[in-house]
């Protein structure tokens, strides 16, 4: 019992990607053993790649979308040209963000109202801190993110 949760343990430090691919494989392999047939073993191990994959990118969506509303409230109370702290700790005990956020202009027309902010995100050396742009417009419970697209690698979804 102990050699699979070392070998999840060491997936894990591998990256989210390496935990499904390792899901998936060992519990092909355990079915494959345990019925006497590859086919059934293959099958096994596709279907729970696929269940570890579907999980990590609905954990990764919800953490995103934190984060989106924690830089959208620092920014919904700053006026432009003013700049504010923006914090989110998750329900895990890793993954917390932090950084800074500058609201850059108001942008203000009878369709809606937006802003055009910079973001940070706090990173282990403070010279290596690199900005983002994006846009947050209001709807009626408060600042949404605007941008649809990715644009930044580091934040995809974020962006």
């Amino acid at each position: 019992m102990r050699l699979p949760a070392a070998l999840l343990g060491l997936a894990l430090l591998g990256g989210c990607s390496s935990a499904s691919d390792l899901v998936g494989a060992v519990t092909g392999t355990a079915a494959a053993a345990g019925s006497g047939n590859p086919a059934v073993g293959i099958a096994i191990g596709v279907g729970a790649r696929a269940v570890a994959d579907w999980g990590l990118r609905r954990v990764s969506r919800d953490w995103h979308r934190t984060e989106q509303e924690a830089i959208a409230a620092a920014a919904a109370g700053l006026p432009p040209g003013e700049a504010g702290p923006w914090k989110v700790r998750h329900s895990l005990p890793f993954g917390a963000k932090q950084g800074e956020v500058r609201v850059l202009r108001a942008i203000d027309t009878p369709l809606a109202a937006c802003r055009e902010i910079a973001f940070s995100v706090d990173q282990d050396d403070p010279a290596s801190r690199a900005w983002y742009l994006t846009s947050l417009c209001r709807d009626g419970t408060g600042w949404r993110w605007a941008a649809a697209e990715p644009a930044v690698g580091r934040w995809g979804s974020l962006q």
